[in-house]
């Protein structure tokens, strides 16, 4: 990818059956969405579960509030982290990017290790050429 693109990212912290963090980037014109059943990683050498689950509208974004009981992820959805990513690789089992949020800042990889809808979410070491 010769060309870095900057795009929009959020996490919800979102209060449903189980208390868990919804990573999203803009990306394909969608929000490609993954659950992180533990607060994201700020520091390097921690790695989090990744569940990839359905896109969402990129009008979802901006989105606060309760999802009201009976529907699906019913449960109070607040903005954790947003900000803008700049995507440095990608390929179908990786994607590579910087995060410039207002907690989360840096390189980050999401890495598809069994090939299903688990992938796990790290910080990287900061790269001392840059």
């Amino acid at each position: 990818m010769s060309d870095k693109q900057t795009s929009r990212f959020v996490i919800h912290k979102h209060a449903a059956t189980h208390l868990h963090y919804d990573f999203r980037l803009e990306m394909d014109n969608v929000l490609k969405s993954w659950a992180i059943p533990k607060e994201p990683p700020t520091e390097p050498g921690i790695k989090r579960l990744a569940v990839q689950v359905e896109d969402h509208e990129l009008s979802y974004i901006d989105y606060q509030g309760t999802i009201p009981e009976g529907q699906y992820g019913a449960g109070k959805v607040e903005i954790w982290d947003n900000g803008t990513y700049t995507l440095i690789a990608r390929d179908p089992k990786k994607l590579v990017f910087t995060l410039h949020g207002k907690k989360l800042t840096g390189d980050y990889t999401l890495i598809n290790f069994r090939g299903d809808k688990n992938w796990l979410i790290l910080k990287n070491k900061p790269n001392k050429e840059k």
